[in-house]
């Protein structure tokens, strides 16, 4: 099909276009590909939901983008033969860190979270990055940290551009998958853990979109 949509990309810190490619981006620009557009093979991609956009980001530039022209669309990402480039073009790794550590601390009531990963999550002190994550490792056996853990683990995307993040930005994902397994430990396992990672995932994209819209719109 063909029409415009508004959506949101992220590049690598020199913003050039990857697998090979190497043109510039920059605001205000367009770039093109030749059809037939074919989704993860040929295409500029975004995604419309922002916490969609993190889970295919190579790096930490944020970009507000319209794509145009033939569109291919899937449920979490659009391949187009036009993108052009609205808004932002900023590293934004400081907000999703502490966006990261506001979800973990929003379930810090529901395991027993050693006192140097609460300080870590609440201030954010790069000199507590390393002990806050030994410290959460060596809880691991707890039912709770295990969760968290596995959920972490998945979450990785919100930090693939910088293993000195990850563990901040692994915090989002990790909460709204905490927040499901708990809720799964229910009767109603199933249909519990499908309905609080969906809430939980719905709540994180309107922080999100405020957070990228406020980046973007300056």
């Amino acid at each position: 099909m063909s029409k415009e949509v508004i959506g949101y990309f992220f590049s690598p810190a020199d913003c050039k276009l990857r697998h090979g490619d190497g043109r510039l981006i920059g605001l205000s620009k367009q770039h093109s590909v030749n059809k037939p557009v074919v989704i993860c093979h040929n295409g500029l991609h975004a995604s419309i939901r922002p916490i969609d956009a993190l889970k295919y980001a190579p790096g930490p530039v944020l970009w507000k983008v319209k794509l145009s022209g033939e569109l291919v669309e899937e449920d979490d990402k659009i391949a187009a033969e036009h993108r052009e480039y609205l808004g932002g073009g900023k590293d934004i790794s400081e907000q999703l860190g502490k966006f990261g550590r506001d979800q973990a601390l929003k379930l810090i009531d529901k395991w027993d979270c050693p006192s140097v990963v609460k300080e870590w999550l609440e201030t954010g002190n790069v000199d507590l990055k390393s002990a806050a994550w030994s410290a959460a490792e060596s809880a691991a056996w707890s039912a709770a940290w295990s969760a968290a853990r596995s959920a972490a683990e998945s979450a990785a995307r919100f930090a693939a551009w910088s293993a000195a993040e990850s563990a901040a930005r692994s915090a989002a994902e990790s909460a709204a998958e905490f927040a499901a397994r708990s809720a799964a430990w229910s009767a109603a396992e199933s249909a519990a853990r499908s309905a609080a990672r969906s809430a939980a995932r719905s709540a994180q994209n309107k922080e999100l979109q405020v957070i990228f819209d406020n980046i973007c719109n300056k």
